[in-house]
């Protein structure tokens, strides 16, 4: 923190003697930290973000435009730095009544010296809550920040009827395999979950809650895939890990094989699963942060129909509500936006995108069928028009960002609900009459 606020005075010490003195037709503010989200130099307008909201800001002739080291900024705007999720400090002015930029900034990414540990350890700022609507509570009409809510196309919270068909057909198609992925009795039905801690915790609300049904499908094995700090930027490469509890490198997909062995299962008999990822700190204003992370949740579809050679359905679910978050690991609005990621990666699929063709009579396959799961967000205590919402206890009291347990069995059920309701899973997933393979 002294670090942190040694940086601040610094670069607020850096701004202040460019600034224009305060006349009578001139007040100005104290400086912020915050992101650019859009420049235009020709236009002399720039749009930052900061504390959730965005503001449009007219660049004067007196504005002072310096470089990381304080220095007025060689081509002003136009300077390379200036780009779109780029770190700034400035202040903002009040001129004839309106607001205008008085100086800008650029700033190292976070704190000097700062790693994203120690970044996402920092309070978020405070946010406006009440613009954040869940998707499956917009109207067609309605949109955040210039895009449309509802989780398919259209502003539509049903599945179109022919994916939906697609998916039927996959899942009349699921029965148990061997290990090495060939029909038997004997076999087993695999549903494993790929994901970061928030994923890996829910998951385990889904096998306590799994535990409580009488009727699911008894050659059902769920596996729990998910660990924690593996989210989206590391996952999408195939080599991807972390440093496990200060021991030995972990590479993230050779985990989940591991997991599979400890249930007894291999990758060869996968055939669905449940995707839920996120990332650490996010700083790049929305959209931006949202369509980075949709690409790599594309890249991660990829290596999991490399991975598993028989998974035919995928789940998503995007971030719990953030609202309540002590750190900055991903909080409001970012929790939120990122729902985005998984509604547009949908999106792609359903509309034809070649690289996330699972159909093979249309193309060369590149990934499994693609759904959403049970929408996972609310804002906070206030319900969904579902009826579904969050209390502070179903999140940890350290952080008010990982589930408790009672959050992981809260998520557990939406899950278990689905799965026994969704026409593309319920024949595989609870002990129906009359499925193939003897069952």
């Amino acid at each position: 923190m002294q670090r942190l606020c040694l940086f601040a005075a610094v670069v607020f010490g850096l701004l202040i003697p460019f600034l224009p003195a305060q006349d009578a037709k001139t007040k100005q503010a104290q400086p912020k930290r915050g992101t650019l989200k859009a420049v235009d130099a020709d236009k002399g307008t720039v749009t930052i973000t900061s504390d959730g909201k965005d503001q449009n800001l007219a660049v004067m002739p007196q504005t002072q435009i310096q470089d990381l080291a304080g220095q007025p900024a060689a081509g002003g705007l136009k300077n390379a730095g200036f780009k779109p999720g780029a770190a700034i400090m400035f202040r903002v002015r009040e001129q004839d009544g309106k607001a205008v930029l008085g100086g800008i900034k650029l700033a190292p990414d976070n704190t000097a010296g700062q790693s994203i540990v120690d970044r996402i350890r920092q309070p978020p700022p405070k946010i406006d809550l009440s613009q954040l609507k869940p998707l499956t509570d917009m109207s067609p009409d309605e949109r955040y920040k210039g895009f449309q809510g509802g989780l398919y196309p259209d502003g539509k919270n049903e599945r179109p009827a022919a994916h939906t068909a697609a998916g039927v057909a996959l899942a009349k198609q699921i029965e148990p395999l061997n290990k090495d992925g060939k029909p038997s009795s004997d076999g087993r039905i695999v549903l494993v979950t790929i994901g970061m801690s928030n994923t890996m915790q829910a998951s385990s609300g889904l096998l306590r809650m799994a535990k409580l049904e009488k009727d699911l499908n008894p050659k059902l094995t769920i596996v729990n895939g998910a660990n924690g700090g593996m989210t989206a930027d590391k996952i999408q490469n195939i080599d991807g890990g972390r440093t496990y509890n200060n021991g030995p490198f972990v590479k993230y997909w050779e985990y989940v094989n591991e997991q599979l062995a400890k249930s007894g299962a291999t990758p060869a008999q996968v055939q669905a699963a449940w995707l839920k990822e996120a990332n650490p700190g996010p700083t790049l204003p929305f959209p931006d942060h949202a369509k980075q992370l949709e690409e790599q949740q594309a890249k991660i579809l990829h290596i999991m129909r490399d991975r598993f050679p028989n998974l035919k359905l995928v789940y998503i679910s995007s971030r719990i509500f953030g609202g309540w978050a002590k750190a900055s690991l991903n909080p409001e609005p970012y929790a939120y936006e990122s729902n985005y990621a998984a509604k547009w990666l949908v999106e792609r699929q359903i509309k034809g995108d070649p690289d996330l063709n699972f159909d093979p009579s249309k193309g060369t396959a590149k990934a499994p069928w693609l759904s959403w799961g049970p929408y996972l967000w609310a804002n906070g205590t206030t319900p969904r028009k579902d009826g579904f919402f969050y209390v502070e206890d179903d999140l940890r009291e350290d952080d008010r960002t990982h589930e408790s347990e009672q959050g992981q069995d809260k998520v557990g059920r939406e899950l278990i609900k689905f799965f026994k309701t969704d026409p593309t899973s319920r024949d595989w997933f609870t002990n129906s009459v009359g499925r193939s393979g003897g069952q």
